[in-house]
């Protein structure tokens, strides 16, 4: 049975926690690190950017202002996220192709996201693996709700995939934030994101603590992955790369609002 490194649960602002992650990612390219699982929160809260999407049609960036919600963007691809302060955790998988039999990008997916279906198994709940289309990455569903999307990236045979998992949701706030291409009426979109959307805690009727979604997060990746996760931490290198890149990269505003081509609403 493999056995993994678990970075335990902390909270960064976005910029730190998305810097960490590419430290991680390049630790593991280098082979200076075993396969990781690290499990964080976002304080403030957040808007993470796919890789290449457009800050303008996706965020309303004078609400993330006046909320003071931090705007980032993220080395994996996928769409834009909003990540709640309170109401979930986000998971980060680093793990070389080797490890997962070098399969495709939706098995892969797959066979990740065992552990977020053991882990929501363990908390009361089915979930099913959607698949997802052109325009979603993959995600789970209960009830035929979204309750974890994810995003990945490749580099040199490692593969980084991080996502959420939702404990409790604010529909309304994360509309606030999150423009969506068919309407810019916030009532029209509630309707349907309820529809869509939901979490551990509507789908229970019941308080789910945040230390109840973690201790389950672990131990549904042992099962799901079916290896050892032992708690860890990171190693001086990470550290300073992370320290590097989040100055450099993460908290510019060239890196967050490069150009995409193909804009079609105004900026705010």
């Amino acid at each position: 049975m493999q056995s993994w490194r678990l970075i335990e649960l902390e909270v960064n602002d976005a910029y730190t926690n998305m810097a960490i992650d590419e430290a991680i990612l390049m630790a593991r390219v280098a082979g200076n690190v075993p396969n990781t699982l690290r499990l964080y929160k976002w304080k403030p809260s957040a808007v993470s950017l796919g890789y290449t999407r457009d800050v303008f049609n996706d965020v309303y960036v004078d609400a993330c202002k006046d909320n003071k919600v931090d705007l980032v963007r993220r080395i994996t691809g996928g769409g834009t996220v909003y990540h709640d302060s309170d109401g979930e955790i986000t998971y980060s998988v680093v793990v070389d192709e080797k490890s997962l039999g070098f399969i495709d990008v939706s098995t892969s997916y797959e066979i990740l996201y065992s552990g977020l279906i053991e882990a929501i198994k363990i908390l009361g709940l089915e979930g099913d693996f959607s698949s997802g289309d052109p325009r979603q990455c993959p995600n789970i569903m209960v009830e035929d709700r979204k309750i974890s999307g994810s995003s990945q990236a490749r580099r040199k045979g490692v593969l980084p995939q991080h996502g959420t998992l939702l404990v409790r949701v604010d529909l309304q706030k994360m509309f606030t934030l999150l423009r969506v291409p068919w309407s810019n009426k916030l009532e029209d979109v509630l309707k349907v994101a309820q529809k869509k959307v939901t979490s551990i805690e509507r789908e229970l009727g019941s308080v789910v603590s945040i230390d109840e979604a973690y201790e389950a997060l672990i131990e549904g990746f042992q099962r799901g992955l079916e290896v050892t996760i032992t708690p860890g931490e990171l190693t001086r290198y990470e550290k300073e790369f992370a320290k590097k890149v989040r100055e450099e990269t993460y908290v510019t505003k060239d890196w967050t609002f490069k150009e995409i081509k193909k804009r079609n609403v105004k900026k705010d």
